[in-house]
């Protein structure tokens, strides 16, 4: 009796959680003049489907250049934070503990504290507006978290492994090549989905440091919620699309985040 009445309470939650998904497809797959106080639970017979194809032309664009940024800034910060744990977990130096500490410090600087000196920056260089300098900004404002998970759990990775490869020839980049990289599967699980699903949804940084064409997905669909009289069935259509990949990668990869994250915290 106990687990069932556990059962029913966690379906009375999950539905309670997906109620506001399922107002979002109802609202989508309305007509604007349907949606009502009156019928906003109501079912729409028959379905609009045209608000996702005018919610589809309107991303396409977008939707191309949020997957190069989510893409590329998450596998070039797993990159420089799988070196960054590397070094600081089996490469001590002098000063690594301080410099891990700095380092774990930018996970508390907000974003809207450097907007304006990055946007000063950022024209500076060059890489104003354009995709690029969002990448970069993504990857480097994505070192700290990444840095803390590769390293943490590279500490649990034991020191033997090096130092045997160390007697075997192998030098910095060799052991992280056959040694470090084959063991580290569950810790870039967890940074991909981790840093995928934040620079999927950031949203200040896109609106402030690109120009519209270069502008991701999430830029587009406050756009498309814009104006005084808003057709509510294309913003939600909209999200639903701006939903998808994320939904996909803890689809493909959720089973594998809850054991990156586990592994290594129990020795035996």
């Amino acid at each position: 009796m106990g687990r069932v009445l556990l059962y029913a309470f966690l379906l009375l939650m999950a539905g309670f959680f997906l109620l506001p998904v399922y107002l979002v497809i109802l609202t989508a797959l309305k007509e604007p003049a349907k949606i009502t106080l009156e019928t906003v639970w109501q079912w729409p017979h028959p379905p609009y489907w045209e608000s996702f194809r005018t919610a589809w032309e309107a991303f396409r664009p977008k939707l191309q250049n949020s997957v190069v940024l989510a893409v590329s800034a998450t596998l070039l910060s797993a990159l420089v934070g799988s070196l960054n744990g590397y070094v600081l977990a089996k490469w001590p130096f002098r000063g690594s503990g301080l410099l891990f500490a700095l380092i774990l410090f930018g996970m508390f600087i907000p974003y809207q504290s450097i907007l304006i000196p990055l946007f000063q920056f950022m024209k500076s260089i060059g890489l104003y507006g354009n995709l690029f300098g969002l990448v970069l900004v993504h990857v480097i404002y994505g070192i700290p978290i990444v840095t803390l998970i590769f390293r943490n759990y590279y500490s649990e990775i034991p020191d033997e492994l090096v130092e045997a490869a160390r007697i075997d020839g192998a030098g910095f980049f060799g052991i992280f090549r056959h040694v470090i990289l084959p063991l580290s599967v569950p810790a870039f699980v967890v940074v991909a989905i981790w840093q995928f699903t934040q620079i999927w949804n950031e949203f200040l940084f896109a609106v402030t440091l690109t120009r519209p064409e270069s502008q991701p997905i999430t830029v587009a669909l406050a756009q498309l919620a814009g104006g005084e009289a808003v057709k509510w069935n294309l913003p939600m259509a909209g999200a639903i699309l701006a939903a998808l990949p994320t939904l996909l990668v803890y689809i493909l990869l959720g089973r594998y985040f809850l054991r990156g994250l586990l592994a290594g915290s129990v020795k035996g």
